[in-house]
């Protein structure tokens, strides 16, 4: 009797503990001067524009990006896709872009991005991030671009098609 209630009970122990983890508050992590980008490896304090990094499930790493570019590059592979808890980028309306501040970084899923600018950034066209849709039309008005959401982003545009 008791291995049957005991047997009962395990789904209920197993939900709370899924519930405890989704709970948890993840914060954007500092980006070090010897930081190297996950992708390509460069160091990424060296180059200008927006940066990001991804907490993945279960993971005491966090992939840290020299570009947002790299970092959609990531999370789009289907292998990665579905290990993301948590992606932040910086809110270009509020930091330098010679030399983003950690203290800029927003939610990448609420954020707006302005891609074809003619910004420079690292590793190919920039994909500049912004905290409001109003900020992102601006940049883009003022130095060109299409302004997406995040879930408009996708592996066709990153590759020019």
């Amino acid at each position: 009797m008791k291995k049957l209630l005991g047997l009962l009970l395990l789904p209920l122990l197993f939900a709370c503990s899924q519930s405890a983890d989704e709970d948890i508050v993840v914060k954007a992590q500092a980006i070090h001067d010897h930081d190297r980008c996950h992708m390509c490896g460069m160091m990424i304090t060296k180059y200008p524009g927006p940066k990001g990094q991804v907490h993945l499930k279960g993971q005491a790493v966090t992939p840290k990006f020299c570009s947002t570019r790299d970092m959609f590059n990531f999370v789009l592979q289907s292998e990665n896709k579905r290990q993301v808890q948590e992606l932040f980028v910086h809110d270009m309306a509020k930091t330098d872009w010679e030399h983003p501040q950690d203290s800029a970084f927003i939610d990448a899923k609420t954020a707006w991005y302005v891609y074809g600018t003619s910004k420079k950034a690292v590793m190919g066209p920039a994909v500049a991030s912004f905290g409001t849709k109003e900020a992102a039309l601006k940049f883009a008005e003022e130095l060109g671009g299409i302004v997406l959401s995040y879930d408009q982003i996708d592996s066709k545009l990153l590759a020019g098609e």
